[in-house]
């Protein structure tokens, strides 16, 4: 079966006109990690689904902008990423980004969840944000 990106619940100005853009630039970065892409889903949704889907799975008690489901397959990348569009726009104002950039970084953020990065220690927070900045400059070339 042929690699994709699935866009679920988007609305039509979310990345309108940009699902091909976005699916190369997840395209290489993955491949820049030397996979390959698998079935990706994203799967945009609200504070309180997502809150619900944290408590199932993996049992925590807190709003979150993205949890994602790993399926990777050896070095096939596949997963769905739950992403909360309202905490989207909170962090959007947080951080003084656009909603597109915020949008594009917590979803680069899961992929590389899918490639085996974390987040949870201060120096892996570091690599990770270093991963996600350097994939960002790329978008926007």
């Amino acid at each position: 079966m042929p690699a994709s990106i699935y866009f679920l619940k988007i609305s039509s100005n979310i990345l309108k006109g940009k699902k091909r853009k976005t699916y190369n630039w997840l395209k290489q970065t993955i491949e820049k990690e030397k996979k390959t892409i698998g079935n990706i889903s994203i799967i945009l949704t609200s504070k309180k689904e997502l809150l619900a889907i944290n408590k199932k799975y993996l049992k925590h008690s807190y709003h979150t902008d993205i949890v994602t489901f790993n399926y990777n397959e050896n070095n096939i990348i596949s997963g769905d990423l739950f992403i909360s569009l309202p905490q989207i726009k909170e962090n959007s104002k947080t951080y003084n980004v656009t909603y597109e950039q915020e949008l594009l970084r917590v979803i680069i953020h899961g992929v590389f969840h899918l490639l085996g990065y974390n987040d949870k220690t201060e120096k892996e927070k570091i690599v990770m944000r270093k991963k996600e900045d350097n994939a960002l400059s790329f978008y926007y070339l």
